[in-house]
């Protein structure tokens, strides 16, 4: 059944934003693929956040691969769903549990070292995700300490230090030896965070991609809903002024994102067309996902709506704020103070007096270059 069609709300309420779920995002992230969970038992306390979690993806159309060396601690998530890797036909096997149950485990107690069983089976069975369940968290010095967010070149950077932990340095080869083999992603977070990590934008632990913002683009219409509920998190936030109905479905049909590995989205931002005798485009709406702040998803969202206006033949780029640390990074971006009246008439029709008194503005030429990345409005 097709769902309703939504009414954009004239303020973000409490209702509003439960309306469009960070969790609906991810579950239709996970839709139709499989997701890797591996542990042991030493990290497995409290095992039905793990079985609360399954049994959410495997009611999504999500397969759920448990992966582990400790029978026993499959046998009491699972059940009977357990085979044995190595065992004649056990991938097919593996098949025939995942299209009756959903969900499945495979006992790697028979092939060494967790983290490389894992990975030669994320080699072979083409994981779209693996997550990896660790209890103590980050050890003493170990630079994962406090990072969400890891691309390749991070992690390189990881591996460089001196003081990382041999068993975490082992992990971390074992991860960038997952990710150079073609697995989109790898999560490490605790057990207890599990839900959190697979299901909101903060997460809980950290997110290991190949690449880093590899893409901006335009917004396609089934991610209108995710990027609404940004805006509506955005105002509430207070990074975002409140707008009304024509004018978020007007932001909505200009708006562009950017994307870590095209299908992680980090942040939003619109272009709005102000014509005249000297054209010009108004950077509205720029929101950035909380996990992946401060990583440059400002400076990404500038460029592109530079590089737009540059195409559209547009003269200078504006932007509009109340708030003074949304202020700087637009000078931190290449912009300059404007005067309100030097903006096009355009922008003030219908706009509240109130807040117009308010308000500091920025202009860009378009021949200008962006500079560092922050959040916007």
């Amino acid at each position: 059944m097709s769902p309703p069609r939504p009414r954009l709300p004239t303020a973000p309420t409490a209702e509003a934003i439960a309306g469009f779920s960070e969790r609906d995002f991810y579950l239709a992230e996970f839709r139709g693929r499989t997701v890797a969970i591996a542990l042991r038992e030493a990290d497995a306390s409290g095992l039905e956040c793990l079985q609360s979690v399954v049994a959410d993806l495997v009611a999504n159309s999500t397969r759920v691969v448990l992966l582990s060396p400790e029978g026993g601690l499959l046998a009491r998530a699972l059940g009977d769903r357990v085979i044995t890797s190595g065992a004649s036909d056990w991938v097919g096997s593996l098949w025939c549990l995942l299209r009756e149950h959903g969900c499945a485990g495979i006992n790697l107690g028979g092939e060494g070292n967790l983290a490389t069983a894992c990975r030669r089976a994320a080699e072979r069975l083409g994981f779209a995700k693996l997550v990896w369940i660790d209890a103590v968290g980050p050890a003493a010095g170990d630079p994962t300490g406090g990072v969400s967010y890891v691309d390749r070149a991070a992690l390189d950077q990881m591996l460089a230090a001196s003081e990382l932990a041999p068993e975490r340095r082992a992990l971390l080869l074992e991860i960038f030896g997952m990710i150079e083999g073609g697995l989109p992603a790898v999560n490490l977070c605790s057990l207890e965070g599990l839900e959190r990590e697979l299901f909101s934008y903060a997460g809980s632990g950290t997110l290991f991609t190949r690449d880093g913002y590899t893409r901006v683009r335009d917004l396609r219409l089934h991610e209108f809903d995710a990027a609404h509920h940004l805006m509506l998190r955005g105002v509430t936030e207070g990074y975002l002024a409140p707008r009304s109905p024509e004018d978020q479905q007007r932001v909505l049909a200009h708006a562009f994102g950017v994307f870590v590995e095209d299908r992680y989205l980090a942040g939003i931002g619109a272009l709005l067309p102000h014509p005249g005798n000297a054209p010009s485009g108004e950077v509205a709406s720029l929101y950035t996902v909380t996990r992946i702040l401060g990583e440059g998803v400002g400076r990404h969202l500038i460029g592109f709506a530079r590089d737009r206006a540059r195409e559209l033949g547009w003269t200078r780029l504006f932007a509009c704020t109340t708030s003074e640390t949304v202020g700087a990074f637009f000078l931190r971006s290449g912009f300059e103070s404007a005067a309100a009246d030097s903006l096009p008439d355009s922008k003030w029709q219908g706009y509240p007096e109130s807040r117009r008194e308010k308000l500091r503005c920025f202009a860009l030429p378009i021949e200008g270059e962006a500079g560092e990345a922050g959040g916007g409005r």
